[in-house]
């Protein structure tokens, strides 16, 4: 979700900029949009075409997607704070 809202919108580009394989991408991107917290749509075929390749079927944030993902960060956050409190020695 992290990558669809940084506008990668198509599996390739999410596969990209994330590093990981088809087979990890594409199933995530279907459970995602299954969970409701994607919305995909295929681009036109003529557009496609044009750049002589496959059409490409692209991903958006729904509403409750960006709100996952806004909790998600959130989590991620705290723990990054909780990890850096321990690490960082106290001054007595």
């Amino acid at each position: 979700m992290q990558a669809v809202a940084h506008d990668y919108h198509y599996g390739f580009d999410i596969m990209d900029v994330t590093g990981l394989p088809s087979g990890t991408v594409y199933p995530a991107l279907r459970r995602l949009e299954a969970a409701g917290l994607l919305a995909s749509k295929w681009e036109d075929e003529e557009a496609a075409r044009k750049e002589q390749r496959p059409a490409r079927k692209y991903y958006k944030l729904t509403a409750s997607g960006r709100q996952s993902l806004a909790a998600a960060v959130g989590r991620y956050r705290r723990l990054e704070g909780a990890l850096h409190k321990k690490r960082t020695p106290s001054k007595a």
